[in-house]
């Protein structure tokens, strides 16, 4: 029997969309799913550390979100614009890819001009392909270094919040939607699971003995794209880059061998190591782009232990954690978390399958 999109359709009121983080990062709350016995527990997170002892494994995304969103203003007519970075094509040549909005307006050829608080232009864009109804490629005219471009990129841009916080981004967007570890720049959205981890956490985690393997995915919007095909063998991921240490293959694989626990700290982790599976079940080293879409049924290799937060009706994400957490647990689980009013997406609550 083929899986189909609509079995992972639930009913999410509105209100339940979290708005803004929680006050400290390590009291979200927490539901615990035993996929063994089926228990569901709830706690608030930093519970977590119960859940681990000496020797376990902990695979975080280091990814480093960039702030993506531009509002600028279209040659002559003076129109406003906004630009969404979405990665990088070429440093020397300075080329983007980027989604425009409103992109009816925006045509290969047009200057696109973007000012500081006091109006001044500070970088200048031209529009040098159309990739698709939304999508552009464009060339920043700057003569400036790397750093002063990146530095100038990091003065304009805004924290990339999703369309689903529904609000002007603030101050406190800056430090809460990226977590703590984050260190290589790339994500034009945060690994959420890993929001939750404050540095008294990480410490407490390190004081018990565990160990954190750190690999990096480069979050890109594809992983929130809508799925719009019913049978998902036929649904094809845009592809994200990711890489794999040698530091994360000998901890991962170290406790692989003692049989640990081994926890991937969010979607974008499983996925990553989902795509670099050896041929003898361990994980390997790997560095690319990863395409890979997980759905029931499927074997994981490598993870024994999940944390994710509470994802879209019919989302990959979704799909993804009901693959590793079994399908009706994990239905049984988010009708629960309705019914107790978890919150949900970026800056919501969080769930730790065992």
């Amino acid at each position: 029997m083929r899986t189909k999109l609509s079995q992972f359709n639930f009913d999410l009121p509105d209100n339940l969309i979290s708005q803004y983080p929680s006050e400290h990062r390590d009291e979200s709350r927490l539901m615990v799913i035993h996929r063994d016995t089926g228990e569901i527990e709830h706690k608030i997170f930093k519970d977590v550390l119960e859940y681990f002892d000496d020797k376990d494994c902990m695979i975080f995304n280091n990814t480093k979100v960039f702030p993506a969103r531009l509002y600028g203003k279209k040659e002559k007519t003076g129109a406003n614009i906004e630009v969404f970075l979405l990665r990088e094509l070429n440093n020397e040549a300075r080329l983007w890819d980027v989604l425009v909005d409103p992109a009816r307006k925006i045509r290969v050829g047009n200057k696109l001009y973007f000012s500081d608080k006091e109006g001044n232009d500070v970088l200048v864009a031209e529009v040098v392909d159309n990739t698709t109804s939304r999508g552009r490629t464009i060339r920043f005219l700057y003569d400036g270094t790397d750093e002063e471009f990146q530095a100038e990129l990091g003065n304009l841009g805004n924290t990339p919040l999703p369309k689903y916080i529904n609000r002007e981004v603030e101050a406190i967007d800056r430090e809460r939607y990226q977590t703590i570890y984050a260190k290589e720049l790339g994500a034009v959205a945060a690994p959420t699971a890993g929001l939750h981890f404050s540095r008294e956490l990480m410490k407490r985690l390190e004081i018990k003995g565990v160990e954190f393997a750190e690999i990096t995915l480069h979050v890109g919007l594809g992983t929130f794209r809508t799925i719009d095909v019913e049978d998902l063998s036929k649904h094809k991921m845009d592809a994200e880059y990711f890489r794999i240490s040698e530091d994360a293959i000998n901890k991962v694989n170290g406790a692989l061998k003692r049989k640990s626990k081994i926890c991937a700290v969010g979607t974008t982790s499983m996925r990553s190591i989902e795509s670099a599976v050896s041929a003898e079940t361990t994980l390997k080293s790997a560095e690319g782009w990863t395409n890979k879409f997980i759905y029931p049924p499927y074997d994981f290799s490598i993870a024994n232990s999940m944390i994710t937060n509470f994802h879209l009706p019919k989302s990959s994400l979704l799909i993804m954690v009901s693959a590793f957490g079994g399908y009706d647990l994990i239905m049984k689980a988010y009708n629960e978390a309705v019914k107790e009013k978890y919150r949900f997406f970026s800056y919501g609550d969080a769930m730790l399958i065992l």
